[in-house]
């Protein structure tokens, strides 16, 4: 059997900003994930894949400490950045 691809006929986006996806309906929804159970769930799972992640690439790049901060631009991390310039990964919405 082989596999589907599987189309939603709706997106929840939990937030206000949202730039429409290949002509699905979508509705934005701030603070969704206290108004529903599908945005509760579907953030837990992204945060933990997230997390797990990022534990790896820290494996790669200990300097970053990207298994406490996750990602986030903190003190510490712009510190990396500055010392030792950025990565593949890194994210260019944040400052350091």
């Amino acid at each position: 059997m082989g596999s589907k691809s599987i189309r939603p006929e709706h997106i929840l986006i939990d937030g206000n900003r949202f730039i429409p996806y290949n002509f699905i309906p979508n509705t934005c929804v701030v603070k969704g994930d206290a108004k529903y159970m599908s945005i509760a769930a579907a953030s837990i799972l992204a945060k933990t894949y997230r997390d797990e992640y990022m534990e790896k690439l820290h494996l790669e790049y200990p300097q970053y400490s990207w298994d406490t901060n996750m990602g986030y631009p903190t003190a510490a991390h712009k510190k990396a950045l500055r010392e030792f310039g950025e990565t593949p990964y890194q994210r260019k919405t944040f400052k350091y």
